[in-house]
């Protein structure tokens, strides 16, 4: 039932995440991005991370997109604009990124796999005498630790799709807002 629940949820994240991509229309965008969070935490939980799951509901899938929504509504982009510069160097360099990025997480995965390493049993999911943490060790440390050491990575690629989703933010509003600078200058003239 596992791979099951594991391979629905997967196609899904894929989907979400191409809708993101490949849909024209902003709205639908952060919509896409919502069903690939969802789905995302859906797999948070099958993987017992209860507290990363519900993060990722709260604050990514209502939060951060719910204010993506709001600015998008507000600067109005949703409307079609024409272009009139050319985008392909900087299609080229996006694809090249792309490849150097996939490049560097196939040698850092290569590297783990190669190690060999016995699992570890991580503080917060390790069976617990009385329920209560080590004595040395609260619950806010053993979460940091378990994050900042084997998560790691996942932590740093949403780092990394936030900071996108900024810049892209911004380069919309700019885009928007230099369409609105030409109008009102042509009706001035």
């Amino acid at each position: 039932m596992e791979a099951i629940v594991f391979f629905i949820f997967s196609g899904l994240v894929l989907s979400g995440a191409l809708g993101v991509v490949l849909f024209r229309h902003p709205v639908y965008s952060a919509l896409s991005l919502v069903a690939a969070m969802i789905s995302v935490a859906v797999l948070f939980l099958q993987q017992d991370a209860d507290l990363v799951a519900i993060v990722q509901i709260v604050v990514y899938a209502s939060a951060i997109t719910v204010l993506f929504l709001f600015v998008i509504m507000l600067l109005g982009v949703d409307k079609r604009e024409e272009r009139d510069t050319s985008f392909k160097s900087a299609r080229i360099v996006a694809v090249l990124l792309g490849i150097l990025m996939l490049v560097g997480l196939g040698t850092i995965a290569g590297r783990e796999l190669s190690a060999g390493t016995a699992p570890q049993t991580h503080p917060l999911t390790a069976p617990a005498t009385d329920g209560v943490a080590p004595a040395d060790e609260g619950n806010v440390e053993a979460l940091a630790k378990v994050l900042f050491t084997d998560y790691i990575w996942a932590v740093e690629a949403v780092s990394v799709m936030l900071v996108i989703a900024v810049v892209g933010s911004v380069v919309l509003a700019r885009r928007s807002r230099s369409g609105v600078a030409r109008s009102s200058g042509e009706a001035l003239a």
